[in-house]
């Protein structure tokens, strides 16, 4: 008798998959890693003063595998390389190749920097910007390398790989160090922690009652480190893969707490930093938040109607600073805009410690998973023109100009931002050359020096959007093209989700712009319109989105330095609790973002859009 869909015991099914998935995958990856041969001949290469060794405690690089380390790197035309030791223990080996990007053999330009915490060669050039010491005869510990290496591959992002070293030797793993590694990897130790024993405690209770499928699912976890990592022919082969396998679920448990363990201890010097600026923050909190928002304005800042109503109001549910905003909308033409908006001591109170400071690595993370994205924005000129010099307004860190190298690799590329940021980005080479400041008042120096101009989620940023079109029209000479992304007021998903649609941003988006109105202003200051995206400019982050601003609106960060000063046990218990019940939800929001993406690209309906235009030889 054929079983019914409600038989079918689909949690089971679900991780039997995803496990199948996930063994598939670390096999495959662990195929695409280069593999040093410390016996191949030199070829005339030999150590030199252009490449540095960097090593953690306990570590021997022997003189062949750094001749055939030195060969790889040349030969590969890598600048940094993460050297993965042939016997890396079982358990770091599996997490290494869960967390590696496909293309670790040369990392993608926005991959995190990921390896195994041991050895690092690094190019004399790369070594010297990012102004780190090679530490020779420093005793250092894996999870310093794995620091330096997310440090180093800023400074060389298409330069940089791992490779497996055979003849590494190394000391054996320290398991009281292992979430000290975890956070030096940008990795939420609490969260894998919850989600480890999470998964442990479902795959117990499928293995009971589910039957088949849920044995299947449990005897692959159990014999998944076997199943990637065994045969003759792998080239990982750690000392104790037979007892890492046959102790699995026993191990991983130990571990699990293990790391809980030293996640409680070790948020001792996260919480310290939190505390530092607690003072601060008190002090600009002691007059209240009324001087962080300007007069409400009458009218319409884009047509001047009166015609205005309430969008949304809500408080912010990025950081959880105190305060309360309101986006109103224009019944004539549809603008949408922040009302009161911020004044500049606003600006600088809430913007502080989101992409700089406490926020810096968060921000990173994000902004290096848009490669694709980056790329698809620098090819909508492809059509239309080859871009000598490319000026990117608003560029923060550089990651697009980066990325967009690799659609226009004999393109120019400077960026403008306000934020001190772009003058690293110049340092590490993602921008050509940077300009701080703001763009209206730069203006006049940058006329005809580019022929393309990009603003991508930046005019929704600003206090004058009409005034930063005013200074491209003046900044591109006749025939030069800007390029423009925004989020999209109009999209259907912004009045499902109100105010935990993330694209509204509060409170730092001010203006929320409709195309239709872009477009009027453009053509009014002599631009034509050549080309617009919706479906490939949308962003698959509306339901994640959701699910995360409303987990922090229920539960607040607890240490946060702008919040009430006491984490007390019971707020330290509700913010675990509460984000520890969204997780399920999370994995829903994903596939619904997945769907959601996949409809947004073929009916061209999604949450932004992406708008090319052409200044008329009329308008110089």
């Amino acid at each position: 008798m054929t079983p019914s869909p409600t038989d079918i015991p689909w949690a089971a099914v679900v991780a039997l998959a995803g496990l199948t998935a996930g063994t598939v995958r670390a096999r495959r990856r662990l195929r695409t890693l280069p593999v040093l041969d410390p016996l191949a001949p030199a070829n005339g290469t030999a150590p030199s003063g252009e490449w540095h060794l960097i090593t953690a405690r306990g570590v021997d690089v022997d003189a062949a595998t750094l001749r055939a380390a030195i060969a790889h790197a040349e030969r590969a035309g890598l600048q940094v390389v993460d050297l993965i030791p042939g016997r890396l223990d079982t358990e770091r080996a599996l997490s290494l190749l869960r967390l590696l990007d496909r293309s670790a053999a040369r990392y993608d330009r926005t991959a995190d920097g990921r390896g195994a915490g041991h050895a690092l060669l690094v190019a004399e050039d790369v070594l010297r910007r990012s102004g780190i010491d090679d530490g020779t005869g420093a005793a250092r510990e894996p999870a310093e390398l794995h620091t330096l290496l997310g440090r180093l591959k800023e400074y060389a992002p298409a330069g940089t790989g791992v490779a497996i070293a055979p003849g590494l030797t190394v000391p054996p793993p320290d398991p009281s160090r292992r979430g000290a590694e975890l956070r030096a990897q940008g990795l939420p130790t609490g969260l894998l922690t919850v989600a480890q024993l999470a998964g442990l405690g479902l795959l117990t209770r499928a293995a009971v009652a589910d039957g088949g499928w849920g044995a299947a699912a449990a005897a692959l976890y159990w014999l998944q480190p076997a199943l990637v990592l065994g045969g003759p022919q792998r080239p990982l082969r750690p000392a104790d893969l037979l007892l890492a396998t046959a102790a699995r679920p026993f191990k991983s448990l130990a571990s699990a707490i293990r790391t809980a363990a030293d996640e409680r201890s070790g948020s001792g010097a996260a919480t310290a930093e939190l505390e530092a600026l607690r003072p601060v923050y008190a002090a600009e909190l002691k007059a209240g938040t009324d001087r962080f928002f300007e007069p409400r304005r009458p009218d319409c800042p884009w047509c001047g109607s009166t015609e205005l109503s309430v969008r949304i109001r809500v408080p912010d549910l990025l950081q959880g600073k105190p305060g309360r905003f309101t986006l109103e909308q224009c019944g004539d033409c549809g603008h949408v805009f922040q009302n009161p908006r911020l004044s500049l001591d606003g600006l600088d109170f809430y913007y502080r410690d989101f992409y700089e400071g406490l926020g810096v690595s968060g921000a990173a993370q994000v902004f290096g998973t848009m490669g694709r994205s980056y790329r698809a924005r620098a090819a909508m000129l492809q059509p239309f023109g080859t871009p000598a010099a490319w000026l990117d307004v608003g560029t923060g860190h550089g990651h697009f100009c980066d990325s967009a190298r690799d659609v226009w690799p004999g393109t120019r590329f400077d960026g403008l931002d306000m934020s001190p940021a772009v003058r690293e980005a110049e340092v590490r080479g993602w921008v050509a050359a940077a300009h701080q400041g703001q763009f209206p008042e730069l203006a006049t120096g940058l006329v005809d020096r580019y022929d393309t101009v990009s603003m991508f989620h930046y005019l929704e940023h600003t206090r004058e959007p009409l005034a930063e079109l005013d200074a491209a029209a003046a900044v591109l000479p006749p025939g030069g093209h800007l390029i423009i992304e925004l989020p999209d007021p109009e999209s259907r998903l912004s009045r499902v989700l109100g105010p935990h649609w993330l694209p509204w941003f509060q409170p730092q988006h001010q203006h929320l712009i409709p195309i239709g109105n872009l477009r009027k202003a453009l053509e009014s200051r002599g631009f034509t319109v050549l080309a617009e995206e919706h479906g490939t400019a949308h962003q698959s982050c509306d339901f994640v989105g959701a699910v995360l601003l409303t987990a922090n609106r229920l539960a607040p960060h607890p240490y946060a330095p702008w919040g009430e000063g006491r984490a007390t046990r019971t707020r330290r218990v509700v913010r675990t609790a509460v984000h520890t019940a969204a997780l399920p939800c999370f994995v829903v929001a994903a596939g619904l973002d997945a769907a959601r993406a996949a409809v947004a690209r073929r009916t061209e309906g999604g949450n932004a859009y992406r708008l090319l235009a052409r200044k008329t030889p009329e308008a110089g």
